[in-house]
């Protein structure tokens, strides 16, 4: 199982010029991604500027959109240029989680009304156009990108979101709490992979928020009711890591649950929560990158 490290671009108050920073250290602690979330209406850095400034930063780790809300991005050509782009300028190290999204505030505020499985596919043969070259002006939007890049994973909680990410990716992305969802969603795609008749096995994707050292819990407590609000707060904050125990067994739990690879988000933008992190996975038996 692969771990990466969420970078803290959605940290009420985080100085955003140290995200270069925390990706370079989280590269040099061994971390085998670093992953970003997607939110319009919150005062969170645009995802793909923050991994690029993290891709300016480092050589090896992935870059890792967990997820990139594609519904109230009404122009695919100009997603597909950007998603190109950072592929490009990072040698490949983008893996695009993509999805609807599914804050209601961030599509009121774009005037785009929430679309279904329609758009999806029109949009996503849009995007692919332009990754192939099929897409014709002054010579394209970008360079023709080499066959499958970038690397595509796809998040929903539906049959059809499950379906898709077989057919167009290398996998699913599952929300970044609820081990129930994951381990229903994780065996639907295994399913849905076999009968497509696809070799090798999907990535299954998913994330957890964590808070370690000096007044972990209070930080976390706030961060995720800044974050998620009254509504969501219990589930994401059952879901919140705070100790060394805690996230052994969580890891040890998603794993079997199907789990690939693993985010964790901090609650907290000091970068010494990358040291604590790598330390604490050391302890609970999980190297950083990954494979115990």
């Amino acid at each position: 199982m692969r771990i990466g490290i969420g970078l803290p671009a959605a940290v009420p108050g985080a100085d955003m010029t140290t995200l270069g920073r925390w990706a370079a250290d989280s590269e040099q602690a061994g971390f085998a991604a670093v992953g970003v979330i997607d939110r319009l209406v919150y005062a969170n850095l645009d995802p793909l500027i923050a991994l690029a400034l993290a891709a300016a930063r480092t050589e090896r780790v992935d870059l890792v959109t967990t997820v990139l809300s594609i519904g109230w991005r009404n122009n695919p050509i100009l997603v597909a240029k950007q998603l190109a782009s950072l592929d490009l300028a990072s040698g490949g190290r983008l893996l695009a989680g993509l999805g609807l999204g599914g804050w209601p505030e961030d599509y009121l505020a774009s005037q785009i009304p929430q679309a279904g499985g329609a758009a999806w596919e029109s949009s996503l043969g849009a995007m692919r156009q332009v990754w192939e070259g099929k897409l014709r002006g002054q010579g394209g939007p970008t360079p023709e990108l080499p066959e499958g890049r970038p690397a595509l994973l796809f998040g929903g909680l539906v049959p059809a979101a499950y379906r898709r990410a077989v057919a167009h990716g290398q996998g699913w992305v599952a929300p970044l709490f609820g081990l129930p969802v994951l381990q229903q969603g994780a065996a639907a795609v295994h399913e849905a992979w076999t009968v497509a008749g696809r070799p090798g096995q999907p990535r299954i994707v998913t994330g957890r928020y964590f808070s370690l050292g000096e007044d972990a819990d209070a930080v976390a407590d706030d961060y995720i009711r800044h974050y998620y609000g009254d509504d969501y707060f219990a589930a994401a904050r059952a879901d919140t890591l705070t100790t060394t125990e805690r996230l052994g067994a969580e890891l040890a739990a998603l794993r079997t649950a199907g789990a690939t690879d693993v985010l964790l988000y901090p609650a907290s933008a000091g970068r010494e929560q990358v040291g604590l992190l790598a330390e604490a996975l050391r302890r609970a038996g999980f190297a950083p990158a990954g494979n115990p």
